[in-house]
């Protein structure tokens, strides 16, 4: 078998698009969203020490509106990266019936998000 048939040597531009892990706005922030992530995930800890060791209603309120306000700016950026990336990919699709159906879909996604965000 030469390099070029070696599935494990196989650049991406040789792989076909299904077969690629997929690249989502998100991928070039993931360590940030991570940290961020593993941070609000120490906050929660934290709050339910605070529970358990009987502390002051209002501190631990205090403790849930900074968890929460955290949560809030990693689903705002996220949204930001499904539009920029995804509908913005959308919207580059050749075929013009394809691109306006691509971009509905990715638009009625955003929407339902955010909509679930305001709830």
């Amino acid at each position: 078998m030469s390099e070029s048939e070696d599935p494990g040597t196989a650049s991406l531009d040789t792989v076909p698009l299904d077969a690629r892990p997929p690249e989502h706005g998100y991928t070039s922030n993931k360590d940030a969203y991570l940290r961020r992530l593993k941070r609000i995930e120490g906050q929660v800890r934290g709050i339910a020490r605070m529970v358990d060791e009987d502390k002051y209603c209002i501190d631990i309120l205090t403790q849930v509106a900074a968890v929460t306000k955290a949560l809030h700016a990693v689903s705002l950026g996220l949204v930001e990266e499904h539009i920029g990336h995804c509908v913005v990919g959308a919207a580059a699709e050749p075929d013009p019936e394809l691109r306006a159906e691509a971009i509905d879909f990715k638009v009625k996604e955003a929407t339902d998000a955010i909509g679930r965000l305001l709830r």
